[in-house]
């Protein structure tokens, strides 16, 4: 129970600038439903896209890597050195190369008249990477105060120019244009920038992170051992194409709706479909705080003898938390989520597909708890083939049902949100079946589809059993709630002392 509560306790610290961050940053999804229409919304929703697949692309896998041969070599800088150098040679090489073409690849992307998103998207995806190996090293060296601190000052700086340009600019300049704050902002305000300050705020907030990062940075010794080098990369290759695959099956649906659909609807769509995939915030925050904490604390529990105990016991609590997520928002998305994250009801016709992809990052989740066999055995390889499966599924299925069509029953983004329930539902099952091959856990299978069917049994009596007054509806979804809680302390009372010491 001690290793599962310093989990806990550093999932907890790591969630805080998850937590926090996310909540402040989708405090701007009502702004930019506001502010933008679904069109402009949807080009940001494109370009952060592509960076997430470029991302994988840049950093290649080095942070799990980093990791790995962390706990293997006895001289940890040497491990950290030969993992900074090769992203740093590896980033600038990138930085180079797209600076030089903006224009070619402004394009080819269908944005000829806006290089300079290119440009700028550069230097983010360049100033990221960088950053990667030492935020890697915070978790490894198990300070997660200065992980938090410094991933919050990231998500600050943003959101404050983010409210900077859109909202206190334009209101200076509405209401005081002539006085002296009006002057001062003429020289750094550009009324006819829009979605340009979005992508200009998060380029500040990466450099003055990467700054902040420069004490770990300067550290390394300024020569890479090619001989760990070597087998570093030979580990890392397989993730290479497992995170590549990840991100064709997390973010590629939104290219696709942008270039499969007709383009006088296709921004459009993607607008919507990203504000609501933004609903999925409590899932999202929950799983990638546990992330950060997890991959480092499993690696170093994989020398225990208790080790696949502590991994059977973890899945446990972790599925009773991620189906309370579901339900708990499911249940309050009418009456209080949606209202408040998304201003405009221009959004809300994609309402549909917020419970599929809370499902479908359900099963994510778990395909992360599942996923230690491969990287704890040496196996990347399998990572490789399960994300490339998923892969193969997303475009299929989003190239068969995105296009719309009157003899399809599910189009555009509804067949997008359906793809990627699909697809990581295969990759979570083939997870674990093959797992259990190389790397046998006994994981209580009864109590995941116990806990897991009861939060979806109770969402679709909410959806039948739907009171008109808001009141009604609210405590009626309470109690519905609260059977799921008191069914789980029913079951879990005989642990409850050591959950809730936990």
């Amino acid at each position: 129970m001690t290793a599962i509560k310093r989990l806990a306790g550093q999932t907890a610290i790591y969630g805080i600038p998850s937590v926090l961050g996310r909540v402040l940053s989708y405090l701007l999804v009502p702004l930019y439903t506001s502010v933008f229409k679904p069109g402009a919304y949807g080009t940001v929703g494109v370009f952060y896209a592509y960076t997430s697949f470029l991302m994988v692309i840049l950093t290649y896998g080095m942070e799990t890597t980093f990791f790995r041969f962390n706990e293997q070599e006895k001289d940890k800088r040497k491990v950290f050195s030969t993992g900074m150098i090769s992203l740093i040679i590896s980033s600038v090489f990138f930085l180079c190369l797209v600076l030089s073409f903006s224009g070619d690849i402004a394009r080819w992307i269908d944005y000829p008249y806006h290089p300079e998103y290119v440009r700028w998207f550069a230097w983010i995806l360049s100033l990221d990477a960088l950053s990667a190996i030492p935020f890697a090293s915070l978790r490894a060296q198990n300070r997660p105060a200065r992980f938090a601190w410094v991933k919050m000052t990231n998500i600050t700086i943003n959101i404050v120019l983010n409210l900077f340009f859109l909202v206190l600019c334009p209101f200076i300049l509405n209401h005081y244009s002539e006085g002296f704050m009006g002057h001062i902002i003429t020289h750094v305000y550009l009324p006819n920038w829009g979605i340009e300050y979005v992508f200009v705020s998060n380029l500040a907030a990466s450099a003055i992170t990467l700054i902040m990062l420069l004490p770990q940075i300067t550290a390394i010794r300024w020569k890479i051992n090619s001989g760990l080098w070597k087998k570093m990369l030979i580990y890392t290759f397989p993730l290479i194409f497992a995170g590549m695959a990840g991100i064709v099956n997390e973010t590629f649906d939104r290219l696709l709706l942008r270039y499969l659909l007709p383009k006088d609807i296709s921004t459009y769509q993607v607008g919507v479909y990203n504000a609501c995939y933004k609903i999925s915030i409590l899932m999202t925050i929950f799983i990638q705080a546990y992330r950060y904490a997890a991959e480092p604390f499993f690696f170093a529990q994989a020398k225990e003898k208790d080790a696949k105990e502590v991994y059977a016991k973890i899945m446990d609590y972790f599925i009773i938390i991620v189906s309370l997520i579901f339900l708990g928002t499911m249940l309050y998305l009418d009456d209080f989520i949606m209202p408040m994250l998304v201003r405009s009801k221009e959004y809300w016709q994609g309402r549909g597909v917020i419970p599929v992809l809370l499902m479908a990052n359900l099963f994510l989740g778990v395909y992360y708890n599942l996923s230690i066999w491969y990287k704890l055995t040496g196996k990347t390889s399998w990572g490789a083939w399960l994300s490339l499966i998923g892969a193969i599924i997303t475009l299929i299925l989003n190239f068969w049902w995105i296009p719309l069509s009157s003899d399809h029953l599910i189009y555009s983004y509804y067949g997008s949100a359906w793809a990627t329930f699909i697809c990581y539902g295969v990759m979570m099952i083939l997870s674990y079946l093959i797992g259990q091959k190389y790397f046998p856990v006994k994981y209580n299978l009864g109590k995941f589809c116990g806990y897991l069917g009861l939060s979806v049994l109770l969402y679709a009596i909410s959806v039948i059993i739907k009171p008109d007054l808001s009141v009604l509806r609210v405590g009626f979804h309470t109690i519905l709630l609260l059977i799921f809680a008191g069914t789980v302390y029913i079951i879990e009372k005989p642990r409850l002392s050591t959950i809730i010491k936990i």
